[in-house]
């Protein structure tokens, strides 16, 4: 019997040990989300206070100040004679029968915030302003929205009344999961044209325009941190290829710790058209002529210089230590790559692109073990930019014809008239962005790409092709095509006889 109790009591103490172990898990739970949010708020202190470090000017901030209070309007310019002009106030649109369909400088209620480009004092340059909210209408100093490609979905939100025009986000415990700059290329109007450089902390680092002149100002980056799983990763690390390190490479089954940056476009418009060596008033007339019209501000307010288009942007992936990407003492490993979604996601193998992407994922991963840094840039230029409609009607064309490497670019200019639009000079930004100076291995066999990136002042120490037991047989016509291009090869480079005997699948070979 005393036995019995015995056991009863020791069954007794054992639940209460893991009551007690369970109320101290949730405890750490509870305690390691606090601890979480404060470093996402010192995160934001820190950018900040280290933006405005570098840049504080006393004289030059009492300057501002004056020009904030006598804003200086620009003078107007030429406008279309086809465009049907509403005037603009700060009136919601949902309220009127009007209908705004573009603005001017100097009309009645336009003051627009001082927008100086490049400018390195964060109160001169000013925030990017393009929200249509009745409040903040007036003082928009960008064209576009936010959302990139998704700013349709966020009207249709408004429209369906999902969506209030007047919602404000609450960016509480919002701040990005790592720290990033300030760096001099941030400074540089040069350097960084297709995205706002203070855009991970334009709600903190303008909050008092936010608040005292009710403003609607928000970000145009967002810095997360995650973990990823890709049976690639799990093949490597199975077969040897990768180890685990419980830090990078987590576990046996190749779950990958990641620091992501997500980046939305923003256009300085004078910088982009430098960058391609045209006349910004041809550029502005372009965007306009054929975008449909959609942005008329494109040509009646010129003295507006920023331009949100409205396409798709980036992810940024980092392996390790985020400030080491910096860092030109430590290695580097870059994979520059443009979507895919046929093969990045469904596996397609008409295609390089996932073999490629894996690849690279799997040496970034490598370079961070050994002390370095690896990074994968994900660009979303679905088919060459081209588009996932036009890029499955060239695979109608090559696979109801000989599909050979040496008529591969030639089916893509008969239907896009160019066998390319990804426009690679823009890309090299976010490399300014994130303070790289220099890549050590460059997982890219694109000439595009490297040219670009060189003569941004970066240089290549060394290009890495993809290595020929991951490429797909069907898609031997892409790459070899490519190689003969112009692409990057220590192999190689066929002749046009030789590339004509190279074929893909045909349409009875797929069907099966």
């Amino acid at each position: 019997m005393e036995k019995t109790n015995g056991v009863g009591g020791d069954a007794a103490i054992l639940q209460e040990i893991l009551a007690s172990l369970k109320t101290i898990q949730q405890e750490n739970t509870h305690l390691a989300a606090a601890v979480d949010a404060i470093n996402g708020r010192v995160n934001i202190l820190a950018g900040v206070k280290q933006v405005k470090d570098l840049t504080f000017d006393p004289a030059a901030a009492e300057r501002n100040k004056v020009h904030q209070t006598n804003p200086v309007v620009p003078e107007d310019v030429p406008s279309s004679p086809d465009l049907a002009v509403v005037q603009e106030s700060g009136r919601r649109s949902s309220t009127t029968s009007k209908i705004i369909l573009t603005s001017y400088p100097g009309q009645a209620g336009v003051d627009p915030l001082p927008m100086d480009w490049g400018n390195k004092d964060p109160s001169l340059r000013g925030p990017v302003v393009v929200s249509r909210n009745p409040s903040s209408i007036r003082r928009r100093n960008a064209i576009g929205a936010h959302g990139g490609s998704y700013a349709i979905y966020n009207a249709l939100a408004v429209a369906s009344k999902n969506l209030n025009t007047d919602h404000r986000p609450d960016f509480t415990n919002t701040e990005p999961a790592a720290n990033i700059g300030p760096f001099p290329q941030w400074a540089d109007p040069k350097k960084i044209v297709a995205m706002d450089p203070l855009g991970h902390l334009a709600p903190w680092l303008f909050k008092d325009i936010i608040q005292k002149e009710d403003v609607d100002i928000r970000p145009t980056i967002a810095i997360t941190k995650a973990h990823m799983k890709l049976p690639e990763i799990e093949e490597s690390v199975r077969k040897g290829r990768l180890v685990p390190d419980g830090k990078i490479c987590i576990n046996e089954s190749g779950e990958l710790a990641v620091t992501k940056f997500a980046v939305e476009p923003v256009w300085y418009l004078p910088g982009v058209a430098e960058r391609f060596g045209i006349d910004e008033g041809v550029l502005r007339r372009s965007l306009f002529e054929h975008t449909g019209g959609s942005y008329p501000e494109l040509i009646t307010r010129g003295d507006i210089k920023t331009f949100l288009p409205p396409i798709g942007g980036l992810t940024v992936y980092c392996f390790g230590d985020p400030a080491k990407m910096s860092d030109p003492n430590v290695k580097l490993a870059l994979r520059i790559h443009d979507e895919c979604n046929g093969s990045d996601v469904f596996g397609s193998d008409i295609c390089t692109c996932r073999p490629y992407l894996t690849f690279g994922i799997e040496e970034a991963v490598k370079e961070a073990q050994n002390g370095g840094s690896g990074v994968v840039i994900y660009f979303r230029k679905e088919g060459r930019a081209l588009g996932e409609v036009t890029k499955y009607l060239v695979y109608n064309a090559r696979k109801r014809g000989a599909d050979r490497a040496s008529e591969y670019f030639k089916r893509t200019e008969n239907i896009a008239g160019v066998k390319d639009m990804r426009f690679q000079a823009l890309m090299p930004d976010i490399l300014h962005w994130l303070g790289i100076s220099k890549i050590d291995r460059m997982l890219s066999m694109s000439n595009m790409k490297h040219d670009a990136i060189v003569e941004q002042g970066i240089p290549i120490i060394e290009r890495i092709e993809l290595p020929d037991e991951l490429i797909p047989a069907d898609s031997r016509v892409e790459i070899d095509a490519k190689v003969h291009a112009g692409y990057f090869t220590n192999g190689k480079i066929m002749t046009m006889d030789e590339l004509s005997n190279v074929q893909g699948r045909a349409w009875e070979d797929v069907d099966h």
